[in-house]
């Protein structure tokens, strides 16, 4: 089942929950100390797909002016137990489909790991940075335009 929610609107389970994953995958699966709760998390959306009981995805949402000018879709993630069998897909056409329901005409914009820059490109996003060094793992920044 897939679920959207306001920062207000989640309980302290979810929010646990999330954020239990991502500290899983961001900080210990990649072995990427970093703070992982940045202060975005209050004013973003919350994208969610749990599946009896587990969360399997999970991406924040943020409005243009919180991190970015644009739209920002951050923290794509796919549970370890649930990789392969498209998710990070539907998780992704999930997130650009909130965001232009939500504020139309709007671009948005992500920070990409490298190695998916093609995976994202398949989406409409294209590149608009060199590739620099995040927290120790190359990225680029890339736009999907208007929406």
């Amino acid at each position: 089942m897939w679920t959207i929610k306001s920062f207000q609107e989640l309980s302290t389970t979810e929010l646990y929950t999330y954020l239990q994953l991502r500290v899983n995958v961001f900080v210990v699966e990649q072995s990427c100390p970093y703070p992982e709760i940045d202060g975005y998390d209050i004013d973003s959306y919350h994208l969610a797909y749990i599946e009896n009981g587990e969360l399997l995805s999970y991406a924040r949402i943020l409005p243009a002016g919180i991190k970015y000018d644009r739209i920002s879709i951050g923290r794509v993630i796919v549970n370890k137990n649930a990789r392969g069998r498209g998710l990070a897909k539907q998780l992704m056409e999930q997130a650009i489909s909130f965001s232009s329901e939500k504020w139309p005409m709007g671009e948005v914009q992500l920070q990409a790991q490298t190695y998916l820059k093609n995976f994202y490109g398949s989406f409409g996003f294209e590149e608009i940075s060199e590739e620099y060094d995040e927290d120790g793992i190359p990225h680029v920044d890339m736009l999907l335009k208007k929406l």
